[in-house]
């Protein structure tokens, strides 16, 4: 693909998301942020009943439009594909900034890698809690395990239930070289 259709594919994906907003009964709304920028990503996501793998996706946002592009992106190819849990873990940032586009996400790979980082990070989450309901814990445990561990980071990226409460209060300082530049 050549660096105009990849440009017209970010536009197209930021001005027309797909599959934006919140799915039915989500196992898991994770949400993630770069504190960098300003960019916030929630991924919703529903795992298949009996089997490690992605059953629906969805995501919510704001930000730039590599950030949100790429949410977008994403999404619609894990409701395409159904993803394995392992398949998505053994997803790699430098593959999501090569489909984008390495000479379009310049300098900017937190923003082009936001989305994938919090979904690798909510089929955590789902693998945990079922591991832990396996082994008999209540849905209160699980929460209290999950306070204290589910902090996660890529980079400057946070993932978790602060995540969006510190973007926000670090993008008051922050400039953010494209928010409106596509």
């Amino acid at each position: 693909m050549d660096r105009q259709t990849r440009i017209a594919l970010l536009v197209d994906h930021f001005k027309h998301p797909r599959h934006r907003g919140v799915i039915e009964h989500p196992d898991v709304s994770m949400p993630g942020g770069n504190p960098g920028c300003g960019d916030v990503v929630t991924m919703h996501v529903r795992a298949a009943e009996d089997e490690d793998r992605i059953a629906e996706v969805s995501f919510e946002g704001e930000g730039c439009t590599i950030s949100q592009a790429a949410a977008s992106i994403l999404a619609q190819r894990a409701n395409r594909k159904h993803y394995t849990f392992d398949e998505v873990a053994a997803m790699s940032y430098e593959e999501m900034i090569d489909l984008l586009g390495s000479d379009i996400v310049g300098s900017r790979p937190r923003c082009a890698t936001l989305a994938l980082g919090t979904l690798k990070a909510a089929v955590k989450r789902i693998e945990m809690d079922r591991k832990l309901r396996a082994a008999g814990h209540t849905d209160e445990e699980i929460a209290q395990m999950r306070a204290a561990i589910a902090r996660q980071a890529a980079g400057e990226l946070v993932f978790g239930e602060e995540a969006v409460a510190k973007v926000r209060e670090e993008d008051s300082t922050a400039a953010h070289p494209d928010r409106d530049l596509l």
